[in-house]
């Protein structure tokens, strides 16, 4: 099996309402969805969520030609070899198209095989992983926290036993909301929330202290991703796990954050942090330091099965949910390019089955991207 061709497929929608957190409405969710052709006639899937633009244009430039014509089962060397010619961008676009490249050879790779990409890079620990609703989301109205127990309401009813609503529009604020949640969902359900980088340290703190009487899982990304100092002052002062990383692209920048005491709980994206090959390496870190780790996934139905297929290869920790980490988000709000392969939903018990078809367990072709497709380009 040699690769022949590599195709991107620029996609996008446009919430309607706009959707949002405590830093951004999103107005406009945009893709690279990339796809790398053998020729078996075979394509592996791979995404980039942040920057897809820049990633892009990296792959066409200087990606592709160290690609094309090499055999997906060199995944780990090709890695190393694209690693190589990072220059300065080590944590920004440049690791993006790493990234989807990395997703999609190693899709390719255990479809020639006839597994799942989890069997081809050791084996599942489980059938199925614990799933949380990601959202609800911040809305541009006087109360933005308003329609939450509405839509965390529809969560219950669609299975989610975790929800994880958006935070960080004032400590108090944020306090009386979760406060609400609880009361409503009562104690059995997992809740834990997400503040999107929006406040400074001591207004996280502030904020944290407010929620704590609700009982959270953890607190996710409460300053600034790369404010190492920012997060040991959050961790010191609070009781409630702080988990991060979604922004981080390298296991070099997990280790420094590691090693300044700031996580609980480590949250790699697969669209940045190298794929698979480099997720595996920040998994190994994880080890180290004794600390859960679980896929941050926001984006489309690619990045979402290759999340589970990475939750398949994790250690069990307990965390003190109602389930063992790790978990995976699943994007709650209305998103058709998560659903092309339908609706997602979790199983009775609030888990979701892990693919165990060839590779990442896909069902998509270019052709269903067209009412969402914005450019695509081939190299050859």
């Amino acid at each position: 099996m040699k690769i022949t061709e590599i195709r991107g497929h620029h996609v996008g929608f446009a919430p309607s309402p706009a959707i949002g957190n405590a830093r951004t409405m999103i107005r406009r969710r945009d893709f690279l969805l990339l796809e790398i052709v053998t020729d078996t006639g075979k394509s592996g899937w791979g995404e980039v969520f942040s920057s897809p633009d820049a990633a892009a244009a990296l792959i066409r430039m200087r990606y592709a030609p160290l690609v094309l014509g090499q055999s997906p089962a060199r995944y780990r060397a090709l890695w190393e070899q694209m690693a190589g010619n990072l220059g300065y961008d080590r944590r920004g676009p440049a690791m993006m198209a790493i990234s989807a490249i990395d997703m999609a050879l190693c899709d390719l790779a255990a479809q020639d095989l006839g597994v799942s990409v989890a069997a081809m890079l050791g084996g599942a620990l489980r059938e199925q992983v614990f799933a949380y609703g990601s959202g609800p989301f911040i809305v541009e109205t006087r109360d933005p926290f308003a329609h939450y127990a509405t839509e965390v309401e529809r969560c219950l009813a669609q299975g989610y036993r975790a929800v994880k609503p958006r935070a960080g529009v004032s400590p108090r604020a944020d306090g009386a909301m979760l406060a609400s949640l609880r009361r409503q969902v009562g104690p059995e359900i997992a809740l834990m929330v997400d503040i999107n980088q929006a406040y400074s340290a001591r207004a996280a703190i502030a904020s944290a202290r407010l929620m704590e009487a609700s009982d959270l899982l953890w607190i996710e990304e409460p300053v600034e991703p790369d404010d190492i100092p920012g997060y040991a002052a959050v961790a010191a002062a609070v009781t409630t796990a702080v988990a991060g990383g979604e922004a981080l692209a390298s296991a070099a920048a997990f280790r420094d954050f590691l090693v300044a005491g700031t996580l609980s709980i480590l949250q790699p994206d697969l669209t940045v942090c190298g794929g698979y090959t480099g997720f595996l390496r920040i998994a190994a870190l994880a080890a180290a330091f004794d600390l859960p780790i679980m896929p941050h996934v926001f984006g489309t139905i690619v990045n979402h099965q290759a999340a589970l297929q990475i939750a398949g290869l994790l250690p069990a920790r307990r965390g003190g949910g109602p389930a063992s980490y790790p978990y995976v988000e699943v994007d709650v709000s209305t998103n058709p390019l998560l659903a092309l392969q339908g609706a997602v939903k979790p199983n009775a018990d609030g888990t979701l089955d892990i693919p165990d078809r060839p590779g990442t367990g896909l069902d998509l072709t270019a052709e269903r991207l067209e009412p969402w497709r914005r450019e695509s380009w081939i190299c050859r």
